[in-house]
């Protein structure tokens, strides 16, 4: 079904290329999940299956790519567009009409589908991806997770051979995650589609994947059962680290699997005493009490009240649409609130100047661009510090501390995912806020930037800055928490220690959780350091 014949992709200035020499066959109805740290070539790799590379991003690609026997050289995206269904991870810059329905009947008009054909189809995805009450919602008033769901389902209404999916899940809940994964499956097992993910949270699709495409770095890539092509690679999921850690041969890819090979594990662990969980400073910096947030007619935050206190980090959580982010711009202060009352270090952040804002609550939303508009890193530091009042070189020195190397000449729209969110943290810390409030922050982070990101909480933590982070990151929850706040429909269901919370919760628990229950392990980590 696609087909890499020695190919080569070289970007214009480039020093060498980021694909070198890829030799590939998917065959028709396999699941592939494509691996690698960030910028190792994981979307050229997506984008030269559908010809957008070289043909909408420029550059040089050498050698053939062949799909469903169609040629890309000579097959422009448009062309393709029938064979190959493409879904990219910010699902609102590829939306092109207004409502849910009309756009998951947009691909099928270009297509000149029949009207009755399309009926039944939009149909039938709308209650594939259990987005049937979304139909007629306004694109722009949904969730990120709803998102999500409606971009994947407005390319599946085109019955496309091939599914082209770069971070699927990664603004998905873990329930809806594993509502589109199974989607995802059945589409390969009932209809034969081939499918290919790139997916930094691998521990969600790992297990459904019949062939792993890893790119280790200087353009080549490894392909080959899961198991096997883990054994020995830079980023895995916590259940493979588990696995590597135990010795245990082949790598269990699942829960399940995991289990039937854990007693012995969970034996060692239960003479062990789980180390007890630091404390944190009881002073309270923040105190919301009653915050209820409307948008019309919907309530999306009912009376919530939080207290936060120094040097703590809580996550909160909850299935998309239950008011987490709503909750956020509340406390931050510039988003709408309806009710309630919010207080940090005596000032409500939503009745001071914009400067004195900055300096109680700094906010980085869920697509941390929305906040850098100059064309220069160099730019956005000096303005950090210019709207902040600091001293020169502030931003720029925090910069530095949350990631090396970075070009002051570099446009920020050019940067990776992590270092584009070390810049907007780097921003909102010049003002020194002693709250600061993270919107899915790890979205886009492979696992050795998340444990650099995780040492970056820790110290602001330590340094006594409360940390909020709105997350369906369950394994980063696992590692960065102290607490863990639950929502559902706007309001509090559950409010403790994270082990507390995440172990008891199917949801929530994460995989080394998962494991070895009943025992109130979380992380690879903790497990190491108990037995060594």
């Amino acid at each position: 079904m696609i087909e890499f014949s020695q190919v080569t992709v070289t970007y214009d200035g480039a020093s060498a290329p980021v694909l070198r020499g890829v030799d590939l066959v998917v065959e028709e109805g396999e699941l592939c999940l494509v691996a690698g740290r960030t910028g190792v070539g994981k979307s050229t790799f997506l984008g030269a299956i559908n010809g957008l590379v070289p043909h909408f991003t420029g550059g040089t690609l050498a050698g053939r790519v062949f799909v469903d026997g169609l040629d890309t050289a000579t097959h422009p995206p448009r062309e393709l567009a029938s064979v190959v269904g493409v879904v990219g991870q910010d699902p609102l810059a590829g939306f092109v009409t207004d409502t849910v329905e009309e756009e998951l009947a947009y691909a099928m008009e270009q297509l000149a589908v029949a009207p009755d054909v399309m009926r039944k189809r939009v149909e039938e995805t709308l209650d594939l991806l259990g987005i049937a009450e979304l139909r007629d919602r306004p694109l722009r008033t949904l969730s990120g997770g709803q998102q999500q769901r409606v971009a994947i389902g407005s390319v599946l209404t085109a019955h496309p051979r091939v599914l082209v999916l770069d971070e699927p899940t990664s603004a998905l809940d873990p329930t809806a995650a594993e509502e589109v994964l199974a989607a995802i499956t059945r589409l390969v097992h009932d209809l034969g589609t081939t499918v290919v993910v790139a997916e930094h949270r691998m521990e969600r699709v790992a297990q459904y994947a019949d062939r792993l495409l890893y790119l280790p770095g200087g353009g080549s890539m490894r392909s080959g059962p899961p198991a096997e092509v883990f054994a020995d690679a830079d980023v895995a999921p916590p259940i493979v680290e588990l696995g590597r850690f135990a010795g245990w041969s082949p790598l269990p890819l699942s829960v399940r699997d995991a289990r039937r090979r854990a007693g012995p594990l969970r034996e060692r662990l239960s003479s062990v005493t789980r180390p007890a969980v630091a404390g944190v400073p009881t002073e309270d910096v923040l105190t919301a009490r009653g915050v209820q947030v409307r948008y019309g007619g919907v309530v999306a935050v009912r009376g919530v009240d939080l207290r936060l206190g120094r040097g703590e980090v809580v996550a909160l959580m909850g299935r998309n649409g239950s008011g987490k982010s709503s909750l956020l711009w509340a406390l931050q202060g510039s988003g709408p609130r309806s009710g309630g009352t919010v207080d940090v270090l005596g000032a409500d952040p939503a009745a001071v100047r914009p400067r004195v804002a900055r300096s109680r609550v700094g906010l980085v939303p869920q697509t941390p661009s929305d906040l850098l508009y100059l064309d220069s890193v160099a730019a956005e530091c000096r303005q950090a510090d210019a709207e902040s009042g600091a001293a020169a070189g502030t931003a720029r020195a925090l910069l530095d501390r949350l990631v090396s190397g970075v070009s002051p000449d570099a446009n920020p729209r050019d940067l990776s995912e992590g270092q584009r969110l070390a810049l907007v943290l780097a921003v909102q810390l010049t003002a020194a806020p002693p709250v600061v409030l993270l919107d899915e922050p790890t979205r886009g982070l492979d696992y050795p930037a998340k444990r650099h990101f995780a040492s970056v909480l820790a110290s602001l933590a330590s340094s006594g800055v409360a940390v909020v982070l709105a997350t369906h990151d369950v394994e980063f929850v696992a590692v960065v928490a102290h607490r863990v706040v639950v929502l559902a429909e706007g309001e509090v269901v559950a409010d403790g220690p994270t082990a507390d919370v995440v172990v008891s919760s199917p949801a929530f628990a994460p995989q080394v959780a998962k494991v070895l229950a009943p025992q109130e392990w979380l992380t690879v980590a903790e497990v190491e350091q108990a037995l060594r």
